[in-house]
């Protein structure tokens, strides 16, 4: 009866991880002449802060905790609107930031982006969006080639704005 159980946990435990694990990378247009690399900074959430419940909850707090959770992952590069949606808990939304950009109101080029919005870029045929972290910075995939938390919107050239934070929807 303990072999079985034992199996059942591994089982599980393995199954568990697949569900969590990130996506397979995919190499899109965003260069080091797109970055500025000072305006980054890379954290690690320390012990205890972590909140996996929070995660993509649909909420701005839980936005962010998402990021927070995979800072430092490469799994989503090039998937950056996959990494926005996924962090309120969505998926197949919007087909790339662009169309994100084009499709969500109201739009805002000036200000402080509040904590949750999404913030977007012109870097390549795609886009780039992340999420702000309300206090001028954000956190994205791409952020020294990993998801990261840039300081200012100015880590990234060609800085479009930002939309209000909410599940994403069409």
């Amino acid at each position: 009866m303990r072999n079985i159980f034992t199996k059942l946990c591994v089982a599980a435990t393995i199954g568990a991880a697949a569900l969590v694990a990130a996506p397979a990378a995919h190499a899109v247009g965003v260069t080091a002449a797109d970055t500025h690399p000072e305006q980054a900074t890379f954290t690690t959430a320390p012990a205890g802060e972590v909140s996996i419940q929070a995660a993509g909850d649909g909420t701005p707090a839980g936005a962010i905790q998402w990021y927070k959770n995979h800072l430092g992952s490469t799994g989503w590069q090039g998937l950056c609107e996959k990494a926005a949606e996924n962090s309120y808990g969505v998926t197949g939304v919007w087909a790339s930031a662009n169309a994100h950009w084009n499709g969500a109101s109201p739009k805002h080029t000036t200000g402080t982006p509040p904590a949750g919005s999404f913030v977007y870029w012109n870097i390549s045929a795609y886009g780039h969006v992340g999420i702000a972290d309300g206090s001028g910075g954000f956190y994205a995939t791409s952020v020294g080639g990993a998801i990261g938390h840039g300081s200012s919107v100015s880590y990234f050239n060609n800085y479009r704005g930002w939309t209000p934070a909410a599940v994403p929807h069409q």
